[in-house]
């Protein structure tokens, strides 16, 4: 059983390599890959919950929590309990984090240049990122 026979690795290989492209593409913007996927999750649709932001980005609230407040400190995001549910906090854009948004949006280009992939290679992976991930939740319920 070999390292480079292991499907896992290359997907941990991949994950890295992927991670560095963005850390270099996100300097600009000051954020780090997991911030701007909760800032992507923001910009499609707020305010969320926390809890909802969590579900989406599969983060629990111990990873989450830090990475709001670093948000909340650098100005673009803004937390607010319910008011329609004490329990329940909000989390919402502030005018800079929507600015944020325009300068973004060159990334996606980059990264997908980054990956020597034609756009419907790309599509082809995520389809079978997505079909490997249901089934592997499917695996451990």
């Amino acid at each position: 059983m070999l390292l480079e026979d292991q499907v896992c690795f290359d997907l941990h290989a991949a994950s890295r390599a992927l991670d560095g492209v963005y850390r270099r593409e996100l300097r600009e913007l000051g954020l780090t890959y997991p911030q701007y996927l909760a800032m992507m999750v923001l910009w499609e649709r707020q305010p969320v919950t926390v809890k909802e932001l969590g579900a989406a980005l599969r983060l629990d609230s111990g990873t989450l929590s830090p990475l709001l407040k670093r948000l909340e400190a650098a100005g673009l995001v803004r937390r607010e309990r319910s008011a329609a549910d004490e329990r329940s906090v909000l989390v919402r854009l502030t005018p800079a984090g929507a600015e944020l948004r325009r300068r973004a949006l060159e990334v996606p280009g980059r990264i997908l240049d980054a990956t020597g992939l034609d756009p419907a290679e790309l599509i082809d992976l995520q389809s079978t990122l997505r079909r490997l991930t249901a089934a592997l939740d499917e695996a451990v319920r």
